[in-house]
C-alpha cells in the first residue's frame, strides 16, 4: 500500500472547492427563493437609500424599472444558487453573480467613507469567491459540468464549454 500525499491533497482540494461551491450556492439559493416566495419583497428601499451613484440607483428604483430589477434579483440569486449547488454553468453564473455583488456593494458605500467603517464587506468577499469559482472551473469538481462536457453540443462547440464551465 503506497501513500501518495500530492494526490491525496489534490483530492482534498477538489472536495473543499466543491463544498465551498455548494455552501455558497445554498446561501444564494436561500436568499433568492425567500424573495421569490414573498410577494411583498422589493429592492426599492435598498436602491433608494444608495449613497454612491445615487442617480443610477434611483433610476433602478423607479416605477418603470423596478419590476425588472426585482425579477432579476429574485431569480438571479435563486438560479445562481442552483447553478453552484448542482455544479452546472458555474463559470457563467459566477461571473454574473460577481457583477451582481458589485452592484449590491455600491449602495452601501458613501465614497470615500464606508457605512460600516470598512471598504471590504460581504459583497466584495462573495464577488471574489465567485470569481475564484469561475477561474478554478469549480463545477468540474463533483458537479454536473463533467457530464455536460460529454454532450455532443460541447464537442461540436468547444467555446461553449469554456464559457459555461
Amino acid at each position: 500500500m503506497s501513500f501518495d500525499l500530492p494526490a491525496l491533497l489534490d483530492r482534498s482540494d477538489k472536495k473543499l472547492l466543491a463544498a465551498m461551491r455548494i455552501a455558497l450556492g445554498w446561501l444564494f439559493f436561500y436568499a433568492g427563493i425567500t424573495k421569490v416566495l414573498n410577494p411583498a419583497w422589493s429592492a426599492k428601499g435598498y436602491l433608494a437609500s444608495s449613497k454612491t451613484f445615487s442617480g443610477f440607483y434611483s433610476w433602478l428604483a423607479s416605477d418603470a424599472v423596478l419590476p425588472v430589477v426585482d425579477f432579476m434579483n429574485e431569480w438571479g440569486l435563486t438560479l445562481l444558487g442552483v447553478s453552484l449547488i448542482v455544479g452546472a454553468f458555474v463559470r457563467l453564473s459566477s461571473l454574473l453573480g460577481a457583477l451582481m455583488m458589485v452592484l449590491y456593494w455600491f449602495p452601501v458605500l458613501d465614497f470615500p467613507k464606508v457605512e460600516h467603517g470598512y471598504l471590504v464587506d460581504d459583497h466584495v468577499i462573495y464577488a471574489l469567491v465567485l470569481l475564484y469559482f469561475a477561474a478554478a472551473k469549480a463545477g468540474r469538481h463533483y458537479g454536473l459540468e463533467e457530464r455536460c462536457a460529454k454532450l455532443p453540443i460541447c464537442a461540436k462547440y468547444p467555446w461553449l464549454r469554456a464559457w459555461l464551465g
